[in-house]
């Protein structure tokens, strides 16, 4: 049995449905991450699990033991907000002891607490400030330190580093992970920020409508998406609409604007949906195999070239990185070519109408 368990859960709001048939296991140890867009239902699963929220259907099981009922304070969960929720009157140290004094622990082992929490965070000689003379990046410590004091069993993350500048972020990204590793704690977080996701996770659950998509680790994700959706949302890609020759476990053959492209395996012959990433598209020059263009547009972004490239199956994304002077230009002619295995190929998906 999985330590956490979320089955059928489902949260309705009067005649709204939030979230529905709601279904992940998370081993004890693991790092899940809830991806998905503004609206998918992610934070209220994240409430539903710490207990803020009672689900409409479903139930939670943590360890063995139905947790679905119980209050939050008796899941043995910590929880970092997005707006980090830190008392403004009280010192780091006030704000750290407060889940502390909640569950009466002695006073010695508090200040154990806070003092191995501290270190944790590198905060070392903040404990008298208060939250109004912490930067950004320091009350996101805090509120960290504060979560792990009391030694949950698992930790909830609701987009913690949304306030935080880029620069920070990928920093708290690296740091907030290699705690959660040296811990070993069972950690989820609810993030719409793909690279964040795919940077701290183990797993991903890609969510749509209050549903998941899929669920898979960052790399299969990326590269093997099972919808439209996680195609679409997961990093930057092409979409082309094409005709599947052949379907089944083999190479298979789509064609796109009346020409053949060799592909991985597709699932089924007929209408088809073709995804390629803009960094599995490599250019050379004008008149060698491969799909004829025009750079219609070329933007630099530091370690890479972003190309937008006039073919006759449309206008395609491309990404170069940079490797010095590319000869790159707009209006020149150029070939575009990739392999059969960086198409992905999956079934077309009938526009939904609301």
């Amino acid at each position: 049995m999985s330590f956490l368990s979320m089955e059928g859960l489902g949260m309705r709001f009067g005649d709204f449905v939030a979230v529905r048939n709601f279904n992940l296991q998370v081993e004890r140890g693991e790092f899940v991450s809830l991806l998905g867009p503004s609206g998918c239902g992610k934070t209220t699963t994240l409430q539903m699990v710490a207990g803020f929220l009672e689900p409409s259907h479903g139930r939670l099981m943590l360890d063995g033991k139905d947790i679905t009922r119980l209050r939050p304070e008796q899941r043995g969960m910590g929880v970092v907000f997005q707006s980090y929720a830190l008392f403004p009157h009280m010192t780091v140290e006030q704000n750290i002891a407060f889940g502390l004094q909640m569950r009466k622990l002695g006073r010695d082992a508090q200040q154990k607490r806070i003092a191995d929490a501290l270190a944790l965070v590198r905060l070392h000689g903040l404990a008298h400030r208060y939250p109004k003379e912490l930067s950004g990046g320091q009350r996101q410590r805090v509120a960290i330190a504060r979560a792990l004091a009391i030694q949950p069993d698992v930790l909830l993350l609701d987009e913690p580093m949304s306030n935080l500048d880029a620069k920070l972020r990928q920093e708290m990204h690296v740091e907030m992970r290699a705690i959660q590793r040296q811990l070993g704690i069972t950690t989820i977080l609810v993030t719409h920020d793909q690279v964040e996701a795919m940077t701290m996770s183990d797993r991903i659950a890609v969510m749509h409508n209050g549903e998941i998509a899929q669920v898979d680790t960052p790399q299969a994700l990326y590269d093997r998406p099972g919808s439209d959706f996680a195609s679409v949302f997961l990093g930057k890609t092409n979409r082309l609409d094409g005709t599947c020759d052949s379907a089944g476990p083999g190479p298979g053959q789509v064609r796109i604007a009346g020409r053949a492209f060799a592909t991985s395996p597709a699932p089924a012959t007929g209408p088809v949906s073709v995804y390629l990433r803009p960094e599995k598209i490599r250019v050379a020059e004008a008149g060698q195999a491969g799909v004829p263009g025009t750079i219609r547009t070329l933007l630099f972004l530091g370690s890479q070239w972003a190309l937008d490239v006039e073919t006759d199956l449309g206008l395609l994304h491309v990404s170069v990185p940079n490797v010095g002077d590319a000869g790159l230009a707009e209006g020149r002619p150029v070939t575009l070519s990739w392999t059969p295995e960086d198409l992905r190929v999956l079934r077309r998906e009938e526009p939904q109408h609301g």
